[in-house]
């Protein structure tokens, strides 16, 4: 439903509201129409309109128009969540020449007919006051540029595996210095100590070399090798960087910084699935013997392998309750991602090397999920592996039997529940990936981590690469379980991101940080003492000789907590001022107009 303007004087608010269908993810459970009749009649507002996609061209294009013909000079969008399309609406407004932070976005999706749906005419009542809200929201707020400061053109990669080494080299092939750390002696990680690489089967020690080899060419790479990091501190543009090589320290200042730590192999808890027996063994061990192996059997410590039992999801996707927990009391949930098709390989290279070899395969499931990948499966069952499949709360056991013998019981899904048990010379743990043990980085640069404690990027789709740290991106394995591959494609997009962030000698940042009226600041340092980010309030002398704070708006993150205990209302945080919030509030709370009768949908 569009509405013709009513204009009110040119130096009041003219609030234009646009109210999204999300195809009917919205619209099935709220009265869109009867929403956006109702909210014309809200003070302050000229019209508004209704759109089956509002984020789509044409969407966008109303409220393009709207602005560019000079009937609003403010913009409520309700529609999905913010993370999504806030920059969508922000861009379309400013291509209508308005101030982009003139803008308000209402969440009525998630918050609204996800959550209420069932409510019927409530839930289309509950929208209206969200709405009302954010119209007297965006009544209160003025036009805001973007935080302009000087940036260091020179970035520092965290980490010397493939995926460090593939960033270090693109963000230095497009003429931008680089900094290389590793705290090992070595480049490559573990990586290096791999055999081959899937589908391709070429030897990953010698993909690794190449890297490294070209790494230590490059001239705007500098390797530090043995090195890390003791101290970190600063914002995009502007990081200082402490560098602690044997018992020398080394500052380093630079403008974007790329965490590829890596990963650590899971360590299985003593007696989980015999661990710790001579017989047991994880895959990486397997993996370096067969890279040597020679003759017709198979020997593992000095005896001869008949028989071999490949465990998958060591370390991956555990049951509470059934497998030990970590440190943290919580036991890794996750998939590990690369275990299947790195077991499935290595099962083809024991009948490959050693014909006469049985190897029986335990899994919950098989999840070959790359290109490529399925064929593996089908070319080891060719080959004669035997596969059985268990249920996640009931994992197969591994027990010792006369002489010394493993024997490994199932209750095998394929068999219809059937318990198998089958007698093997070695069992193999497909152990899966951990985080990189970074806490120290973490607790210095403030980084988020997920619910499998790897580190967290901002939106997976959206901003793959990105952290809430701004300036701060991930590569590679500290962000979670991947391939060769996929560390090598993240590193990429890690290096293509920091290389667009120091493209200039300056760097733009949002301006939701902080502000002090020095008029009002009766310099209490009660905001000194609340904020959380060092150095980013601070009390400095006026010019009539008392002391004020002062905000960095390089370090600042806009989390309002000096505002919260500031007993004079001297500081706000632009984009969310307090009178902002009181017009929400004002806004939800006031009377406002009846919606018709009958709003369902």
């Amino acid at each position: 439903m569009d509405n013709k303007p009513v204009i009110p004087p040119a130096d009041e608010p003219r609030i234009g509201v646009y109210i999204c269908r999300c195809g009917g993810n919205i619209s099935d459970y709220l009265n869109t129409e009867k929403l956006a009749e109702t909210v014309r009649g809200i003070p302050g507002v000229v019209l508004s309109k209704v759109d089956t996609f509002m984020c789509s061209d044409p969407g966008q294009d109303k409220i393009v128009q709207d602005v560019q013909n000079g009937l609003v000079n403010r913009v409520v969008v309700a529609s999905c969540s913010p993370f999504l399309h806030e920059v969508t609406f922000q861009a379309a407004v400013k291509r209508g020449g308005m101030n982009p932070y003139l803008y308000a976005h209402v969440n009525i999706r998630e918050q609204g007919s996800w959550a209420h749906g069932h409510q019927g005419e409530a839930a289309t009542q509950h929208a209206l006051h969200m709405i009302a809200g954010g119209i007297g929201k965006v009544r209160h707020q003025r036009p805001l540029e973007k935080i302009r400061l000087p940036s260091e053109r020179r970035a520092l990669v965290i980490g010397g595996g493939v995926a460090g080494l593939k960033a270090a080299l693109d963000v230095a092939r497009r003429g931008l210095p680089v900094i290389l750390l590793e705290k090992s002696a070595n480049l490559g990680g573990h990586a290096a100590e791999l055999g081959q690489v899937y589908p391709s089967e070429l030897e990953v020690r010698e993909l690794v070399q190449r890297l490294v080899s070209q790494v230590r060419q490059e001239k705007n790479i500098t390797v530090l090798t043995g090195s890390e990091i003791s101290a970190i501190s600063g914002f995009l543009g502007n990081f200082e960087a402490t560098v602690t090589t044997g018992a020398a320290s080394q500052s380093h200042t630079v403008g974007a910084v790329i965490v590829a730590t890596g990963f650590e192999p899971y360590v299985p808890a003593p007696g989980e699935y015999a661990f710790g027996h001579d017989q047991v063994a994880t895959l990486p061990e397997l993996v370096k013997v067969l890279r040597e192996a020679s003759g017709d059997r198979l020997m593992w410590k000095g005896k001869p392998v008949g028989r071999v039992a490949l465990m998958h999801c060591v370390g991956s996707r555990q049951c509470e309750g059934v497998f030990p927990p970590q440190a943290d009391g919580k036991v890794n949930d996750y998939c590990s991602r690369v275990c299947c098709t790195s077991l499935l390989r290595n099962a083809l290279e024991l009948k490959k090397k050693f014909p006469g070899i049985e190897v029986y395969d335990f899994h919950q499931d098989i999840r070959t999920y790359g290109r490529g990948q399925e064929e593996y499966y089908t070319r080891a069952s060719e080959a004669g592996v035997v596969y059985l499949r268990w249920k996640g709360e009931e994992p197969p056991t591994v027990t010792e039997g006369p002489g010394g013998a493993l024997h490994v019981t199932v209750k095998d899904q394929l068999t219809f529940g059937e318990e198998i048990e089958v007698p093997v010379d070695l069992v193999v743990l497909g152990v899966g990936m951990m985080p990189g043990k970074i806490a120290g980085l973490m607790d210095m640069m403030k980084l988020p981590v997920g619910a499998d404690r790897f580190l967290q990027e901002v939106h997976p789709k959206l901003r793959p690469v990105e952290m809430a740290v701004a300036g701060v991106l991930l590569a590679g394995t500290a962000q979670g379980p991947m391939s060769i591959e996929e560390s090598l494609e993240g590193a990429s997009a890690a290096a293509a991101k920091a290389s667009i962030l120091l493209a200039h000698d300056y760097t733009d940042l949002e301006p939701f940080v902080a502000l002090v009226n020095p008029d009002l600041c009766v310099g209490c340092n009660a905001c000194v003492k609340e904020c959380q980010y060092a150095g980013a309030v601070a009390m400095k002398p006026a010019e009539n000789g008392k002391a004020v704070a002062f905000v960095n708006a390089g370090l600042c993150k806009g989390c309002g907590a000096c505002v919260a205990v500031c007993p004079a209302r001297a500081i706000d945080v632009q984009g969310w001022t307090l009178d902002q919030f009181d017009g929400m509030i004002d806004g939800m709370t006031d009377d406002l107009p009846a919606l018709p009768q009958g709003v369902t949908s």
